[in-house]
């Protein structure tokens, strides 16, 4: 079998590599050791939240698809963070598992030039070959699978999740596995060690879920989504959903004492398990170690969707065996009678060192190799998508023999993720956070078009009708912006009686107004119709928000404008740092590894210097 390009998982980064590199146009094959899982949502029944909902929005600007999955298969929406400043809120939506799964399968199975093919990859195919473009000898030429298939392509996506020599383990008992009753992918990660790959090990974990009957839903505050939904895609409306509500509970003293009697049974605590865990979302048993004064901690109860009766426990991870799993969570309220239909377990799985790769996501060691998701030692659907689509898109790239799409720290969410990942590296699993970018008053999620579409489009991702319907949106903004600076209030307008405009004078324009923070956009078309005439909620939120910060914006640019001069700094992929005098030792050794493609990226890796910064500017100069 022959194709442009192999992807290697169906994970959320296979889907979105998949999608991109066949919609771009190559013959692509996505390989996945079981066609019916497809798009699974392994842990949490959502998509979104702080910082991920903003990289669901880059995605979908990108020309991505897990914004338009989401936005059919959802059953509960809320804005976090409403009460802090937008570049801290982000859209999160509770997902119709088995919906959303079913969805993924079927774009996949509807789009040309994608064929689906279940099978295990066990080892890469590769050529000792000599091309300027790349940073190594050795290039992929294709995969080996389980079944003896050969299969041949330019290049390769590699998205292997929690299967690559996966293993579960809850309590006394473990098993291969990636998932639990899903084998594990064995071979492959042996093989990459035996190339040379930095293979490590991470853990992850996933609590029980019950049954709805089995809850008392009087013991539990209810939790409803917001009223106003409005799509994770900028390219439509949003389609009529059900709407479920969730539930929330606590944990208690007996809950702590529960697990604090069962802790020499956990795997995580007898160093059985060797990986290192996700220090964000840690289990049960680590909170209450760790946390011995808390009283209490936060379980949520979720829907796993509208006809499955199965319920999500948010908060209590666990690698307990499963008679410990039932007592203690029989111990929170409202879940006295629970019962359990599948068991919390913890995951140990191989990832690879993200620091061997460039910014494109290609492997510094075999060329046309392109890493993505959990295999990069990231934790969430939404980070393992967005990588899943740059590097489907660069992999497409290098078969155009054009430039990588590279974005920076300034301009996405998605930019700060995958310099910090091949940058700093990682050896935890990696969870993008608003505190990471530090230009997020920039990256709202209502702007991510602004940002990113056109990028998309030159690529080719975007059809004409979403090229034409972007225009107009532009041309629209435009026309808001300039009616605001001329329109003014009037003397009688101000002397109405309205509250708003009780100690305003005429004259002022309605640009001027809207930096007020008690004054919205649509207080003003109740002066100014035609202000919201044509025009769609979310461009007005967008608009409002680019006046209210205006000035934060433009002293951000100023700060921008300084960090791309370093960016646009390039640096020489073959350039030998043995060879330039000056520099630290200490930075020499890393610069050695993480061989950086700019100086803004050579400033931010750990241990070199601004003395560094200075010797590799002057050699630059030299050159």
């Amino acid at each position: 079998m022959d194709y442009n390009a192999i992807v290697v998982g169906a994970g959320h980064a296979g889907i979105e590599a998949g999608l991109a590199l066949a919609r771009l146009g190559y013959s692509t094959i996505l390989i996945t050791q079981n066609l019916d899982t497809i798009g699974n949502l392994s842990c949490n029944p959502a998509i979104g939240g702080l910082a991920k909902g903003n990289m669901v929005r880059e995605i979908d600007a990108l020309g991505g698809e897990m914004g338009r999955i989401i936005d059919d298969t959802m059953i509960q929406f809320r804005i976090l963070n409403r009460s802090r400043g937008p570049a801290v809120q982000a859209p999160r939506a509770q997902a119709d598992k088995p919906a959303y799964r079913q969805r993924a399968k079927y774009t996949m199975e509807l789009t040309p030039n994608l064929s689906l093919f279940q099978d295990t990859v066990v080892d890469l195919l590769t050529a000792r070959v000599s091309d300027s473009a790349l940073y190594c000898d050795n290039q992929i030429t294709g995969v080996l699978t389980q079944r003896g298939n050969r299969i041949t392509a330019s290049v390769v996506v590699l998205t292997t999740g929690t299967f690559m020599n996966g293993k579960i383990f809850i309590g006394e008992f473990e098993a291969a596995n990636g998932r639990i009753d899903e084998p594990a992918a064995l071979g492959l990660g042996d093989r990459l060690r035996e190339m040379g790959f930095d293979v490590g090990r991470m853990k992850t974990g996933t609590p029980a879920r019950i049954h709805r009957r089995s809850m008392d839903i009087d013991k539990m505050e209810i939790q409803f989504g917001d009223d106003e939904v409005f799509p994770f895609s900028f390219a439509r409306e949003m389609p009529p959903r059900p709407a479920l509500p969730c539930y929330i509970t606590y944990t208690s003293d007996k809950t702590h004492e529960i697990i604090r009697r069962h802790l020499g049974r956990s795997p995580l605590f007898s160093g059985r398990i060797k990986g290192n865990g996700p220090r964000y979302c840690p289990s049960i048993e680590d909170k209450v170690v760790k946390f011995p004064d808390r009283e209490r901690h936060h379980v949520f109860v979720e829907p796993e969707g509208v006809e499955t009766e199965e319920m999500y426990l948010n908060g209590l991870s666990t690698s307990l065996p499963e008679d410990a799993q039932l007592e203690y969570i029989q111990s929170v309220p409202g879940l006295e009678h629970a019962e359990i239909m599948r068991p919390g377990y913890a995951v140990e799985y191989d990832y690879l060192n993200p620091s061997e790769l460039t910014p494109a996501l290609e492997s510094k060691r075999i060329g046309n190799l392109f890493i993505a998701g959990q295999t990069n030692g990231t934790s969430g659907y939404e980070e393992a998508a967005a990588q899943g689509l740059m590097a489907g898109i660069n992999a497409a790239r290098r078969l155009q023999g054009k430039p990588p799409l590279i974005l920076d720290r300034a301009e996405a969410y998605i930019g700060v993720m995958i310099d910090d990942l091949v940058t700093l590296g990682t050896d935890e699993p990696y969870r993008m956070f608003t505190s990471r970018a530090e230009h997020r008053i920039a990256l709202r999620h209502d702007n991510a078009d602004k940002r990113l579409f056109a990028k998309a489009a030159e690529v080719g991702l975007h059809s004409e009708e979403a090229v034409e319907r972007f225009k107009i949106k532009c041309v629209r903004v435009d026309e808001i912006r300039e009616l605001l600076r001329k329109r003014t209030l009037s003397e009688a307008e101000a002397a109405s009686g309205e509250e708003l405009w009780a100690n305003r004078r005429g004259g002022e324009n309605f640009e001027h107004l809207l930096r007020d923070p008690k004054v919205t956009l649509r207080d003003l078309a109740v002066m100014e119709p035609a202000l919201s005439r044509d025009s769609h909620p979310d461009w007005l939120k967008q608009i409002e928000l680019d006046v209210k910060y205006e000035g934060y914006l433009k002293r951000e640019e100023r700060h921008v404008e300084r960090f791309r001069k370093m960016e646009n700094v390039s640096i020489p992929p073959e350039t030998d740092w043995d060879t330039v005098p000056g520099l630290s030792s200490e930075a020499r050794e890393k610069l050695k590894i993480i061989r950086p493609v700019s100086v803004g990226q050579a400033s931010r890796v750990p241990g070199v210097r601004s003395s560094d910064v200075a010797v590799i500017l002057v050699q630059l100069g030299r050159r």
